[in-house]
């Protein structure tokens, strides 16, 4: 459409000067004395448009001829920040290919150009952003040879070039330079000054998914397990895990925690900063449970944390595995001498609903034994002693029906029994 319109505009030109030209009868008469000379108006425009032409194109050859120095310099400058640039691009792919000598002495090479240019007074607008990143990849380098000397100075120089008075343009270096500082410092196994790294972040950077990776990893190093299992919590939030991994990581944090706990205050905090979700883990649940009451706290508090996983292990019995069931009645068992009538019967009716479940038999039987009732202690413990196969209840359950065949004074049974228990442990 353009070609078709200057085509149609070149036309309609071509026709007004034909019509100007063509039955134009001007003259233009010049006198020089004696002489008088005659000129067409036509002849008098072609001379003054070649007079224009010739003096616009002397004009432009004296320009271009003058504008040669500066275009010298110009190329000279360009091939200056193509070197420059090649050699940044070299030692990014050296890096990338793993060889970190090669790298280095590119990016020598690429900031020796950069200072030229900048001697001269030539840099280029972005000279500050290449320069930091120059340094931050040979400290890059300088960390994979275990350089830490040289590591440390181009960190410095990148933080220096980096500085508040470049912050609006160069903070992602920065953050970066921060970033790397504390993977360095958590590769050399010194996780609190990976932390003091990450502390040193914007709120923003800290919440990406690579901060909260190197902080999972230093916070687990450096024993802080709070500190770890929020970070897993947000990890998992930011689908860094799968949700069966990020389960398994904040799980197990989680258990970290509940262990490391000193006594039973402690324990509550620790109990109450666990999500809903969390809390009503069996694993952790059962685990929070066993650790109170060795620390000697509440056991009404221990039962309550149970029941959740209680009512797991009765609703689903087959999706609870034997690890968890064993757990729970273990602790359970810890807290037998307070286990108040509600208590009783849920074990009654889980046994009644599950007879020939021998955990169930063996938690039973150790609850009719701490109420007295021997016969049926002795029976259920009796069917449990033949079924069990943790080592430890079996072991316990001997060791309840030698005492018993002691008190109704049956030496041989006691005898039996006490050899049971005996070679379960080893000892035989």
């Amino acid at each position: 459409m353009r070609a078709a319109l200057w085509l149609l505009a070149l036309f309609a030109i071509a026709v007004a000067v034909a019509l100007f030209a063509g039955n134009n009868q001007g003259v233009i008469t010049v006198f020089w004395p004696p002489y008088r000379i005659d000129f067409s108006l036509n002849f008098v425009l072609l001379i003054l448009l070649g007079i224009f032409v010739a003096v616009h194109a002397a004009l432009r050859a004296l320009a271009a001829l003058l504008d040669l120095p500066r275009q010298a310099h110009q190329w000279r400058l360009q091939q200056r920040e193509r070197t420059m640039h090649l050699a940044f691009l070299d030692a990014l792919a050296h890096m990338i290919s793993g060889r970190y000598v090669r790298a280095r002495k590119a990016l020598e090479s690429a900031l020796n150009q950069e200072r030229v240019l900048h001697a001269e007074g030539d840099a280029p607008a972005h000279s500050v952003r290449l320069r930091a990143l120059a340094h931050l990849m040979l400290a890059e380098s300088a960390h994979s040879l275990q350089d830490t000397g040289l590591r440390d100075q181009q960190l410095q120089l990148t933080l220096d070039e980096t500085s508040a008075r470049h912050a609006a343009s160069l903070q992602d270096i920065r953050e970066g330079a921060q970033l790397r500082a504390a993977s360095w410092a958590l590769h050399e196994r010194d996780p609190k000054a990976a932390l003091d790294w990450l502390d040193q972040l914007p709120q923003g950077v800290a919440r990406r998914t690579l901060a909260l990776r190197i902080k999972l990893k230093a916070a687990q190093r450096a024993r802080q397990t709070a500190i770890a299992l929020e970070t897993a919590r947000a990890l998992a939030r930011h689908r860094a895990f799968s949700p069966m991994a990020g389960q398994s990581i904040v799980r197990g944090l989680a258990m970290q925690a509940i262990q490391e706990a000193q006594d039973a205050g402690e324990l509550q905090r620790v109990w109450q900063s666990l999500d809903p979700t969390e809390r009503a883990m069996p694993e952790l649940s059962i685990q929070a449970a066993h650790r109170l009451v060795e620390l000697q706290g509440d056991p009404v508090q221990a039962r309550a944390w149970l029941l959740s996983a209680w009512e797991l292990m009765s609703e689903r019995s087959a999706d609870f595995g034997d690890v968890l069931r064993v757990r729970l009645v273990r602790a359970l068992e810890a807290g037998m001498d307070t286990l108040d009538p509600a208590w009783l019967a849920r074990i009654e009716g889980a046994h009644q609903a599950q007879p020939r479940d021998a955990n169930l038999q063996y938690l039973a039987g150790m609850a009719c034994l701490k109420r007295q009732l021997w016969g049926k202690a002795q029976q259920l413990l009796s069917q449990a002693a033949h079924g069990l196969q943790d080592p430890g209840l079996h072991r316990n359950a001997w060791r309840a029906l030698a005492r018993l065949a002691q008190d109704r004074g049956d030496a041989q049974a006691a005898a039996q029994a006490w050899e049971r228990a005996a070679g379960n442990s080893g000892l035989l």
